[in-house]
């Protein structure tokens, strides 16, 4: 009876507000995608840049993680017909240390970061309107927990024109700025 009385709860206190409810991992980073040329030349390379917001407090660990058991981050094209990669450009982490692991920084992405693909469309490219589908793979973390790893479906929409199709840059704020190969 004793130990009944002990572990009694008083009816206005909640356990429910002593446990942290993570958000799903898919909600925790925001992408959108965007191309460079429009509409894209058949035999000509463009860029593909999937700008990628992370949600404040969050994380996620770079291309090349600081150790091989973390899962890095990656953007993997499934190309139509007539397109080819050129080359994939990740973004350079920054080292940071969490309270999980106070002695070793680990390199990673938060904020805004953005992954290109540069591609070509090739001669035989169809002409018109594209999907080219890709895969954005992550693991989202915050300071005190990792939620699941994620494989998110993004999409980038472009226009495939002629060879010798009057074409225009498009979203210089993205593709002026200087990148680095990885």
């Amino acid at each position: 009876m004793m130990l009944a009385s002990c572990l009694a709860i008083p009816g206005n206190v909640s356990l429910a507000q002593d446990h942290y409810v993570a958000p799903k991992a898919s909600s925790v980073v925001k992408p959108q995608v965007f191309a460079s040329l429009d509409p894209v030349p058949r035999g000509k390379e463009f860029q593909v840049a999937v700008v990628i917001e992370i949600a404040r407090g969050y994380h996620m660990n770079s291309h090349h993680p600081s150790d091989a058991y973390l899962i890095p981050t990656t953007l993997t094209p499934q190309l139509p017909a007539g397109f080819q990669v050129v080359d994939t450009i990740y973004p350079d982490g920054q080292l940071q240390k969490f309270s999980f692991l106070p002695d070793k920084p680990l390199d990673v992405y938060s904020g805004s970061v953005t992954v290109r693909l540069k591609l070509q469309a090739q001669a035989s490219a169809p002409l018109g309107p594209i999907s080219i589908p890709m895969t954005l793979r992550y693991q989202a973390c915050n300071d005190s927990t990792c939620l699941p790893p994620v494989k998110l479906p993004v999409e980038a929409k472009i226009v495939v024109g002629s060879a010798d199709a009057k074409t225009q840059a498009a979203h210089p704020e993205i593709f002026g700025r200087p990148s680095s190969s990885k």
